[in-house]
């Protein structure tokens, strides 16, 4: 018996058909862009590997061939007397310091100085009232009178007694005490000069003088206060500006390099400006301190300087060098030509061919300009200065002239990239392209008139011979 085939199970049986079909479809497709992606990577990591061949090969990598000389500068060592110094950090002080202050109590009756004013020893800066110390002095010199003229009396009744006792007509007893009388009244006279003469400087202490030559500092008390002896204040602080002191500070391990350089004489101090280059103030060492500060490790000296242009002033901080000693004729090149290396400090010297070999050499000292050469160099070398970057022992090199210190431009100038792929200055590159741009843009705008123009008479006539090519009319028949 036929039975006919049911529709719905055809339906059923070529579903899972077309499922597969489309999932190895796009199962190839996956496979073919992962492939795809690895291939491009492949290629890009070879191009990134060819292109710094290419490029050394080119116009850049021309610059660092092994064959061309380094550019160089050079100098020559030089012979000549340096010193040598000791750098510390030191404080301006005033070299004396006094707080004038009144003897005496009393009314501040006047102020003759101005504050900042300089005074000279001996000035009277200010008066207080004498009126009670006069009166004390008066009756001193009136006691003393007094007691003068009972002396007086007492050797005329003396005189009295020896001539009687000498004729037997009076006692010696009496004689003998008239005799002390006078010794004691003496004595009393001696007292009361003593007394005039405490009064005397008590009255003058009515007068305050400046002990020492120094500027005034600001005004402590004012006209018509009453000061006393026991004020902590006083009435103005004097302080010596010239000559001026420096306290300053070594290291512990110079003791014994500036004990025996201060035994051969005297030692001279340079105090810098605040630039920390120029020297402002020169002057001589006047002390050094009996201990080191054990909390720093540092010895304390003391210099003396004239300070004639009030350059220096108490409590400002200073660079201070102290030079200890003198190496004569020392062997003296810049600092920039010694080089350290593994091995230690050394030179390039450049031989008579302009080939360079590395020379070992000793540093005695060195600062920020000149090094001093104790070995391994000579008057007649030459030693390179400045160029060290493609230089090594046995290179080829050219000196140049060092023919004064760059100008330095205001501002860093822009660079951009010329079109044949070199690097220029923004105005240059601007002019440049400005003009080619100009250029171009002229050329194209008379190719499109030209073109215009052709297209117009191609339909009347032939166009003409100039610019039909490059306008894009018919070109021009072969004969």
């Amino acid at each position: 018996m036929l039975f006919k085939p049911d529709s719905t199970d055809d339906k059923k049986s070529s579903a899972p058909r077309k499922r597969s079909l489309v999932s190895r479809l796009l199962g190839r497709m996956v496979s073919l862009l992962i492939t795809l992606v690895i291939l491009g990577g492949l290629g890009y990591l070879g191009w990134l590997a060819f292109q710094p061949k290419q490029n050394g090969g080119g116009g850049r990598g021309a610059g660092a061939r092994p064959d061309l000389p380094v550019p160089v500068l050079a100098a020559t060592p030089q012979v000549h007397d340096v010193p040598v110094y000791l750098d510390g950090v030191g404080s301006v002080k005033a070299l004396n310091t006094v707080t004038v202050r009144s003897q005496v109590d009393g009314k501040l009756l006047k102020v003759n100085f101005v504050e900042g004013q300089d005074v000279k020893k001996d000035d009277v800066l200010g008066e207080i009232d004498p009126a009670i110390y006069q009166a004390q002095y008066d009756q001193a010199v009136a006691t003393k009178a007094k007691d003068e003229a009972l002396l007086a009396n007492q050797k005329i009744d003396l005189g009295r007694y020896e001539q009687l006792a000498a004729t037997n007509a009076g006692s010696k007893q009496q004689a003998d005490t008239q005799r002390a009388l006078v010794a004691q009244q003496e004595a009393i006279i001696k007292a009361d000069q003593a007394q005039i003469d405490n009064a005397r400087a008590t009255l003058g202490y009515t007068k305050v003088v400046a002990p020492i030559s120094g500027r005034a500092g600001l005004r402590l008390v004012d006209q018509g206060n009453i000061i006393h002896a026991s004020d902590i204040t006083g009435l103005v602080i004097l302080t010596q500006l010239q000559p001026i002191a420096v306290w300053f500070s070594l290291p512990q391990q110079q003791i014994m390099r500036v004990n025996a350089a201060a035994a051969k004489g005297q030692l001279a101090v340079d105090v810098f400006g605040n630039d920390g280059v120029t020297v402002i103030d020169t002057g001589k060492l006047t002390g050094i301190d009996n201990q080191v500060d054990p909390t720093t490790g540092t010895l304390k000296l003391k210099a003396e300087l004239p300070n004639a242009s009030y350059q220096l002033w108490p409590g400002q901080f200073v660079n201070v060098r102290l030079k200890v000693e003198t190496l004569p004729q020392a062997i003296v090149v810049p600092t920039s030509a010694v080089q350290r290396g593994p091995a230690g400090t050394f030179s390039y010297v450049i031989g008579a061919d302009n080939t360079v070999t590395a020379k070992p050499v000793t540093v005695t000292q060195q600062n920020e300009h000149e090094a001093v050469i104790a070995s391994g160099l000579t008057t007649s070398d030459r030693v390179v200065t400045t160029g060290f970057a493609n230089l090594a022992d046995g290179s080829k090199v050219v000196v140049g002239k060092d023919d004064g210190p760059p100008a330095a431009d205001l501002a860093p100038r822009k660079r951009s990239r010329t079109p044949d792929g070199k690097r220029g200055a923004q105005g240059d590159g601007q002019s440049k392209d400005g003009k080619q741009d100009a250029q171009g843009k002229n050329g194209e705008q008379r190719g499109r008139r030209d073109h215009s123009e052709g297209d117009q008479k191609g339909q009347t006539g032939p166009a003409p011979a100039a610019g039909g090519e490059q306008s894009g009319g018919a070109p021009k028949a072969q004969p």
